[in-house]
């Protein structure tokens, strides 16, 4: 497989802040309809390879490629408009507008600064709005107060609001932080189906919940790949289990 097969093609990748490598030299592969997991320590850097891939952080050195086009020079808002999208930690909903008008404003198509939330709720808007309801398990609630949600249900709407813009490859920092053991399950569903028809990247601590998705997991420690390959795989490394699984 040549690298331009891939959805997203790291190589070379390192930033540094006052002479710190927060990421070193980075090379990752994702491929398409994948669901990778990156975890390691704190201060691995798996934030910052986020970071570096929405453009909120610029690069020292070396290439990110999304469906092979150089994502490095572009500003934050060309690389959503390519078909990336990223979900932070904490939601950012908008609280007072009903699940409805949050998943509304996040489509789109003829869209612009005075026309967000007047633009007409055409067909193909009313379509993709119950579409991904279903998907994201809220659309018994689109007429709820986003405000109203539990924790689990925010993240949820969160996502459905990228979904909203169908990215081509979708990064989840943490998605289950804080979530009951029943929405955890349940994300880990949403997860398995919404990687169907992209690419998922996600970073997460929460083990027996990367054990339910991943298709491979990559171990990031000191802005390095330690090891990449199935869960079974990554947990047998000697070198994983002293730096990260082990405490």
């Amino acid at each position: 497989m040549s690298n331009t097969d891939f959805v997203l093609a790291i190589e070379d990748l390192t930033v540094s802040f006052d002479g710190f490598k927060a990421v070193d030299a980075l090379t990752l592969y994702v491929d398409k309809n994948e669901l990778r997991v990156v975890i390691g320590p704190n201060g691995a850097g798996k934030t910052t390879v986020l970071d570096l891939i929405c453009g909120k952080t610029k690069s020292t050195s070396g290439s990110i490629k999304f469906k092979n086009k150089e994502l490095t020079k572009l500003s934050e808002h060309e690389i959503v408009r390519t078909g990336v999208g990223r979900k932070f930690q904490t939601p950012s909903i908008y609280e007072n507008l009903s699940v409805y008008q949050n998943l509304e404003v996040s489509y789109p198509k003829g869209r612009n600064v005075w026309g967000s939330l007047t633009f007409k709720r055409t067909d193909a808007v009313l379509e993709q709005v119950h579409k991904i309801a279903k998907d994201i398990m809220l659309e018994d609630h689109l007429e709820m107060e986003a405000a109203l949600l539990s924790h689990g249900q925010k993240q949820w709407l969160e996502i459905g609001m990228l979904l909203m813009q169908e990215p081509e490859l979708l990064m989840l920092d943490e998605p289950v932080a804080g979530m009951s053991a029943k929405e955890r399950d349940q994300t880990a569903d949403l997860l398995n189906r919404i990687c169907e028809n992209r690419s998922v990247l996600v970073i997460e601590h929460d083990m027996e919940f990367v054990k339910k998705i991943a298709h491979k997991v990559t171990v990031l420690h000191q802005g390095k790949i330690l090891a990449e390959g199935t869960m079974e795989q990554v947990q047998a490394d000697e070198r994983v289990i002293e730096v990260y699984l082990g405490h």
